[in-house]
């Protein structure tokens, strides 16, 4: 199985790429071999400063980069030699197995929509994001990749949310919810009421009905659908929350010598709540939908994000995801195809 990883992708490459991918061949990579796609001599100048071996990876020097700040189409059509537009080339050609990236989502979805194409059956690919929750983590899509959506394009995102709810999340049976203001089937927009009828005729999944913002965080479905704007409004919502609140809970407990006393009992039950809420415990989001596996890590990621990243798409590689979903994708079209002859 052979990754490669944008080394020059995200707020802190190279040098956190590069931890990371050693991480990920120190932790799980029997069987995976991991290419770094970049700037051949920034690579091997951070590796030398800060003391990282890298003898067991194959590095592919590229000329260009695509920066945050980049139109993500000119910069898809015009950066050839960029690392994000050279390993999505290669990941089409059959020459990798999976792509990771922590730079741009724009141009990343781009790329992925021009290049490596999508399964049939899926118009544009959709950022799906573990999130945690009460009882467990649950798949929130999409996050950010497309910010207005078809009802069709909602339906496809229940199929493949579901899809990778069970191959890779390990959930049997998943059950797959829609954002919206109401638990009732007549609420929302024209869009999402329409939405409410493909999922809950949708034969692949197991339709909850709708969910409203403050219920899902308690875990009770799997999978959450909404379309890019709202999703991405979830997610970074739920993030600054629970930075508050962790940051609320220190203050607390830094009063006085009581208070100090009191946080070493529940020390192990706040690391718990610390580590669930940290992103970088997830690493990347998938973009769900695209013919081969593309997985979208934080900008901001460190060491541990980029690590956790590869993870994602040693999962979605060893679980035929793509493939799976395809099937899936074709079972939902073969039904309407029946329903409307």
């Amino acid at each position: 199985m052979k990754i490669l990883v944008d080394a020059m992708g995200g707020d802190n490459a190279p040098l956190c790429v590069l931890q990371g991918v050693s991480q990920a061949a120190a932790e799980f990579g029997d069987g995976m071999e991991l290419v770094l796609l970049g700037e051949e001599k920034a690579i091997r100048d951070c590796a030398k400063e800060n003391k990282i071996d890298l003898a067991p990876f194959e590095i592919l020097n590229c000329t260009e980069t695509i920066d945050m700040h980049d139109d993500p189409v000119k910069a898809v059509r015009h950066k050839k030699d960029s690392s994000l537009v050279k390993g999505l080339t290669m990941l089409k050609n059959g020459e990798a197995d999976a792509f990771v990236s922590a730079g741009s989502t724009g141009a990343l979805h781009v790329g992925t929509s021009l290049i490596v194409r999508t399964v049939k059956g899926v118009k544009r690919p959709a950022l799906a994001t573990p999130m945690p929750g009460a009882k467990q983590n649950f798949l929130l899509l999409d996050c950010g990749a497309n910010v207005e959506c078809r009802p069709e394009m909602l339906n496809a995102f229940g199929t493949m949310g579901s899809v990778y709810a069970e191959k890779v999340m390990g959930r049997e049976t998943p059950k797959v919810a829609l954002v919206n203001n109401g638990a009732e089937d007549t609420k929302g927009t024209p869009t999402y009421r329409e939405a409410h009828k493909l999922l809950k005729a949708n034969p692949c999944i197991h339709f909850a009905g709708n969910i409203e913002p403050r219920y899902i965080m308690d875990g009770d479905v799997d999978v959450v659908v909404c379309d890019g704007f709202v999703g991405n409004v979830v997610l970074k919502l739920t993030e600054g929350v629970a930075k508050t609140l962790l940051g609320m809970l220190k203050k607390i407990f830094l009063q006085n010598l009581i208070t100090k006393l009191s946080y070493l009992g529940i020390k192990g039950g706040l690391g718990e709540l610390k580590r669930m809420m940290d992103s970088e415990e997830v690493g990347g989001a998938p973009l769900l939908g695209a013919a081969k596996p593309v997985i979208k890590a934080h900008g901001s990621s460190h060491a541990k994000g980029i690590k956790n990243a590869i993870r994602q798409a040693k999962l979605c590689v060893a679980n035929d995801l793509c493939g799976t979903m395809e099937k899936a994708l074709a079972e939902v079209a073969a039904q309407k195809e029946e329903a409307d002859a």
